[in-house]
């Protein structure tokens, strides 16, 4: 058995005693920080490590410290398929995996001894789940998860594999090699303007005062947020209606990038973007991120240019076009509608949908 280990700064009293004990059992400790104590350490990042190590299959289980407990775990449940808690005591522990059939248990450095953590663990580890009405609710639990987003950590950065029903079934119809160039057309359209549906939740808003036909009320607005998409020419272009249909205020740019067939290096020969990027929160749309080329080097022309809140906006994504651009752009978050298997020895996506751009235009 494997167990990822995480630990902030106030949990990092405990991690030699966990390390101690899971050894003592002959477990395998997947250790990802903190290393040495440092009161800067945040728990999110430990969270998001050890449950993106379990969502990815890197371990079984994890253990997470932080001051209490409570901070880490609401942070590692935010991964799907993650059901983390804060136990103080073997009676909490044997409860919370009975009942919940947790796999990952945190534990407080304030709150919770050293010698107290053989107790606990031992507790977690050798208690069986019941099953039964249980299961039905951790059914329940997963069935939502798997209806809203799907947050996988890679690389240092953060992708969103969007889950929807809606979305996978178009996503099915356009990959088919029988769908005709108008319902490809109509259908990248589609599927983006659900994408942004959800990417756009955090919006900021306000409050805003009306008269409607009836009385005054005050309804909500979106926070003066300006948004700017960029396609990358072509494949791009199919996606920017879906888009402007929903934020019609956005201002566009484009990117022109072309691949060579040689090397697979991206090439540019256009680029013009509007002249206030650097105030927008802005979305690079790239259908197909294959070796990742051409997204990461869209992206380092739109920081060249002043852009900072950059995120990425693909249909299909390969692990090695995620790989690419996180290790260019890590803070850059990516949002696809799928994860595919991987690359084929022409840099196409597996099983993907083939050239999007000729697909789009009907130019194959």
């Amino acid at each position: 058995m494997k167990i990822a280990l995480g630990t902030d700064h106030a949990g990092f009293i405990l991690k030699s005693a966990v390390v101690d004990y899971l050894t003592s059992r002959k477990i395998e400790v997947l250790d990802l920080g903190a290393y040495v104590l440092d009161e800067e350490d945040s728990y999110t990042d430990p969270a998001f490590r050890v449950g993106g190590a379990i969502a990815d299959g890197e371990a079984e289980a994890g253990v997470l410290l932080c001051g209490t407990g409570y901070g880490i775990s609401i942070a590692a449940n935010k991964i799907p398929g993650i059901r983390a808690v804060s136990c103080e005591t073997p009676e909490n522990a044997r409860i919370a995996k009975a009942h919940n059939n947790i796999n990952v248990i945190a534990l407080g450095g304030r709150t919770t001894k050293p010698e107290e953590v053989p107790g606990i663990l031992g507790s977690w580890l050798d208690t069986p789940f019941e099953g039964g009405r249980h299961l039905r609710r951790l059914n329940k639990i997963a069935m939502v998860e798997k209806s809203t987003l799907n947050v996988h950590m890679q690389g240092g950065g953060r992708i969103t594999i969007f889950n929807h029903p809606l979305i996978q079934h178009k996503v099915g119809i356009i990959r088919d090699v029988t769908t005709s160039v108008k319902q490809f057309r109509e259908l990248l359209q589609e599927i983006t303007g659900l994408m942004v549906y959800d990417i756009t939740r955090t919006l900021p808003l306000v409050d805003k005062e009306i008269t409607t036909p009836i009385e005054k009320t005050v309804v909500k607005s979106i926070e003066g947020r300006k948004m700017a998409i960029v396609p990358v020419l072509r494949a791009g272009l199919g996606m920017v209606d879906g888009i402007l249909q929903l934020v019609p205020n956005a201002k566009v740019g484009h990117i022109g990038l072309y691949r060579d067939p040689a090397t697979l290096q991206p090439v540019e020969y256009y680029c013009k973007l509007p002249f206030d990027i650097e105030e927008r929160d802005i979305l690079i749309l790239d259908p197909m991120l294959a070796t990742g080329g051409s997204s990461a080097a869209a992206i380092s022309l739109v920081k060249k240019r002043g852009g900072r809140r950059i995120s990425l906006v693909c249909l299909i994504a390969a692990p090695e076009g995620i790989e690419r651009v996180h290790s260019e752009h890590p803070e850059v978050e990516i949002f696809a509608a799928s994860l595919d298997s991987h690359l084929n020895e022409h840099g196409y996506i597996v099983p993907g949908l083939g050239d999007a751009g000729d697909r789009l235009f009907g130019t194959k």
